[in-house]
């Protein structure tokens, strides 16, 4: 918004300066073209030439006589106390004289060689039409700031009634609603904002509205146990029978528990964005690292992890949060691998590399792009040895955004299964 105010500022400053100019270049192109008091000038000259007349004593009182007559306001003066240059004083002696302009209006000075140093005064009165022409050229002046101001302003008045109409768009709901871009706006930053804004109150809504959707179909099968249960329980006789159904009742208490706490969990990671805490680290060594915390999934699922890591560059990341990410994948790739995972990096002029591959039956082509959505599971993962309830892989995708990454899905050329691939860039803006 500073840049457009500066804008504002200058273009103002221009169009005054710019139409200044060219009124004043009209305007003297005018007076030069018909000089308005012509005959004043000439009259004043026979006046010269009457008080060279007179005698030095009677020329005050002369002049006085002169303006009664002649009904024009005359003066003679003292030139010693007159305050100009050289040159303008030299004009008082020409045919023309010396004309003058102060807050009363215009005036008329003449002398001659025979009345120096002292000089008579007249003051002048502009004609009615260049009064007219002066009102004529003030009013062209503003119409001229006020024309040029709106070709200044009304881009920007047309882009902020976009805006507007986007922006009651989106309040009645259509979220999908955004600002095309357009080269000639002053607004390109308030644009962008909102469409950002709108893009992530778009992701917002939809992740609210599918994580209800998902609650409510999730928690339907515990609940559904659990009443089964407690009426088997209010009609059981039997001690043992009723302290397995119990038994029951608990596990079922606790699928229900990790559950919630999941959807909570999700339902507060966009706060701990604002949080982020970025490091460089050498990518290998970092990746070494993390991948050692999967190291007990791994020996309990009797799974190989097989490495590819590039040396030659350095990750600019939150460490913890992009661990939390690769661990994801990992444990994700542990749920569905046969015998084999595999972590490689490398990279390019712009961007960092991470994939993660495993041996296991895959992704079907088209829910590649479903496969990062907040619960989701194809037909043949349910029933996958983890509990993450479909967040893992969303967390994955949540953290790569918040660093300006992108996180994508395709098959493993060298393991046959599911390659996931972090892409982040080396340089955040």
């Amino acid at each position: 918004m500073k840049k457009l105010y500066l804008y504002l500022l200058a273009s103002a400053l221009l169009s005054i300066v710019v139409l200044g100019w060219l009124i004043d270049t009209f305007n003297q192109q005018a007076l030069s073209a018909e000089d308005e008091f012509v005959w004043q000038r000439n009259i004043t000259g026979g006046f010269i030439k009457q008080l060279e007349r007179q005698p030095a004593t009677s020329r005050v009182d002369f002049a006085k006589v002169i303006s009664k007559e002649f009904s024009l306001d005359v003066s003679y003066k003292n030139g010693e106390s007159l305050a100009l240059p050289a040159e303008l004083k030299n004009e008082m002696f020409s045919a023309k004289g010396l004309l003058l302009e102060d807050e009363m209006g215009f005036y008329l000075l003449k002398s001659s060689r025979q009345l120096i140093p002292d000089y008579i005064e007249l003051r002048l009165n502009k004609t009615q039409q260049q009064q007219n022409s002066d009102v004529i050229l003030t009013l062209l002046f503003y119409s001229g700031v006020c024309t040029f101001m709106w070709f200044i302003l009304s881009p920007l008045a047309k882009r902020l009634n976009v805006l507007t109409n986007k922006a009651k768009q989106f309040a009645a709901g259509d979220f999908s609603t955004r600002i095309n871009s357009d080269k000639f706006t002053y607004i390109k930053d308030v644009e962008l904002t909102f469409n950002a804004m709108a893009s992530k109150i778009e992701k917002l809504m939809a992740e609210n509205k599918l994580m209800a959707s998902s609650l409510s179909h999730d928690i339907r099968t515990p609940v559904a146990c659990m009443r089964f249960a407690l009426d088997a329980a209010i009609d059981e006789p039997d001690i043992k029978k009723l302290r397995n159904i119990l038994f029951r009742m608990e596990k079922d208490l606790d699928q229900m528990e990790d559950m919630l706490k999941s959807y909570l969990s999700f339902a507060t990671l966009e706060q701990k964005s604002h949080l982020l805490n970025f490091e460089t680290v050498q990518a290998s060594q970092y990746l070494k690292d993390v991948s050692e915390q999967i190291q007990p999934k791994l020996k309990k699922a009797d799974l190989n992890l097989l490495t590819e890591l590039n040396v030659n560059f350095n990750v600019t990341a939150d460490l913890h949060w992009l661990a939390r990410a690769i661990t994801n994948l990992l444990s994700n790739a542990c749920d569905f691998a046969k015998s084999d995972i595999q972590i490689s990096s490398y990279d390019d002029a712009q961007f960092i590399y991470i994939e993660v591959e495993d041996d296991g039956p895959g992704i079907a082509p088209e829910n590649w792009h479903k496969v990062f959505s907040p619960f989701f599971q194809e037909e043949n993962h349910r029933n996958r040895a983890g509990k993450s309830y479909g967040l893992g892989l969303a967390i994955v995708t949540k953290v790569v955004d918040w660093h300006h990454g992108r996180a994508s899905v395709s098959q493993s050329e060298s393991l046959g299964g599911a390659k996931f691939t972090i892409r982040l860039p080396k340089r955040l803006n």
